[in-house]
């Protein structure tokens, strides 16, 4: 499916599930978000990816071989698990989920509303 990126937001966003998840630092797609006063309901997940790349300092505290398996299946802290879904609304956004900790005492990571995109035509 060719979508359009209508415009790039960035910002936080509150999400909920309807059951939590089984592994916070793996939640899988919310149920919910929340965007500036809004609720949107997500009805369908259109496509997911996962980036566990590492960066910057975090790519060279590694020994070759466990890099290479923590960039496929991730690592503690590292990475991001995008999706991308249609609301209720029929809108489209891609979200994700940043698996960085804030900081020692909020220690798991928080969701983000990267894009809308919308159908061509």
């Amino acid at each position: 499916m060719d979508l359009i990126p209508l415009h790039f937001i960035g910002e936080p966003v509150e999400v909920h599930f309807a059951r939590p998840p089984a592994l916070e630092k793996i939640p899988g797609p919310p149920d919910s978000f929340l965007w500036r006063g809004e609720t949107f309901a997500i009805v369908e997940v259109l496509s997911e990816w996962h980036n566990y790349r590492r960066r910057g300092r975090m790519a060279r505290n590694m020994q070759p071989q466990h890099a290479a398996a923590a960039t496929r299946r991730g690592s503690w802290g590292v990475g991001q698990d995008y999706y991308r879904v249609r609301t209720s609304s029929s809108r489209i956004f891609d979200l994700y989920y940043d698996r960085a900790p804030k900081d020692a005492d909020q220690r798991k990571g928080g969701w983000f509303l990267d894009k809308e995109l919308a159908e061509p035509g």
